[in-house]
Order: structure tokens, then C-alpha cells, then sequence
């Protein structure tokens, strides 16, 4: 006899089961950003932490966009087909901005490195990716403190999809 523990039906909860990007806020990006996003938007709906404070809804669809150069989060119900979202949250992206600049600089010679440097090269300019990356995760998971709880795997991989969006190049 097994039994269902009602903690992990809940858990299953606290997850992200669709992801939209807003067609609006996507400029057409090289070949590269649009690779970390698909990338990032699969590692994301294959295993997340997702949990809305107060609110079990879940599963979610999120939904990700930019509106008036702010970050908007719109989260729905994935299990109903309701319009209506659970709840929005936008969120300045001047915390971010450094910390993206950066990022993006690191990101154009990590791309240019895997070329034609040295693997030696290329592993010191991914550390400093990573780190930046790792940053802005945690800044991310500040920004959303009170209101939506993730854990780092999925603050980085959503912090990849909030780059993309911001991504000029």
C-alpha cells in the first residue's frame, strides 16, 4: 500500500507548467540569445520552484514581457481557462541594469572566444559569466522576496529570459 503525501501533491503545485513570452517585448535577437532562451525556457517548465505567496493555484503560466521599461510577471493558472491572471508583478529593471550591461559584454566574448580562443581563454570568460549570471539570479530572487519564492536554478534560468527580453543586440 503506498500513500500520497499531501506535501508532495502540493509541491507539484509550486510550479511553473507553461511559459509565454510576450511577442511585443522580443526584439528578433541573434541566433545565440535566441538558443539561451529556448534553452533556458525548456530547463525551466523541466524542473522548477514556483510558489506564489498566499496563492495555490499552481501549476502556472507565466507569462514575461516588458511594459513601460519595467519587467512585467503576469501569472495564471495553468488548470483553468480563466483570462483572468492570479496576479502581476512589474519590476524595475534598474537593479538589473549593471549587472545585465555587464553580462552582455561577457556574453559577446564568450561567443566570439568559443571561436577561435584557447579553452584556457574561453574557461575564464565563462567563470566571469557565470558569476554575473549568478548575480543577477540572486537580485532576482531579492526583487521577488514577499512575493513570488523560487529557487536559484530557476531565478538563473529566468533571469536568462529576462536578458533576452532586454537584449538590444
Amino acid at each position: 500500500m503506498t500513500e500520497t503525501s499531501t506535501d508532495e501533491s502540493v509541491q507539484t503545485n509550486h510550479r511553473i507548467a507553461e511559459i509565454v513570452l510576450d511577442p511585443n517585448s522580443i526584439a528578433r535577437g541573434n541566433a545565440n540569445i535566441e538558443h539561451e532562451r529556448e534553452v533556458a525556457i525548456y530547463d525551466i517548465l523541466d524542473g522548477n520552484s514556483f510558489e506564489l505567496e498566499g496563492c495555490d493555484e499552481g501549476p502556472y503560466k507565466l507569462t514575461i514581457g516588458m511594459v513601460e521599461d519595467r519587467l512585467a510577471l503576469t501569472v495564471y493558472s495553468a488548470g483553468k481557462d480563466s483570462e483572468e491572471p492570479v496576479v502581476a508583478h512589474f519590476l524595475s529593471l534598474t537593479p538589473f541594469k549593471r549587472i545585465m550591461k555587464d553580462y552582455f559584454l561577457v556574453l559577446d566574448s564568450y561567443y566570439q572566444a568559443i571561436r577561435s580562443a584557447q579553452p584556457s581563454r574561453i574557461q575564464a570568460i565563462d567563470v566571469g559569466r557565470r558569476g554575473l549570471h549568478d548575480e543577477g539570479s540572486r537580485v532576482l530572487m531579492e526583487r521577488l522576496e514577499g512575493k513570488i519564492k523560487i529557487d536559484l536554478d530557476t531565478a538563473r534560468r529566468l533571469f536568462t529570459l529576462i536578458s533576452a527580453l532586454h537584449w538590444k543586440g
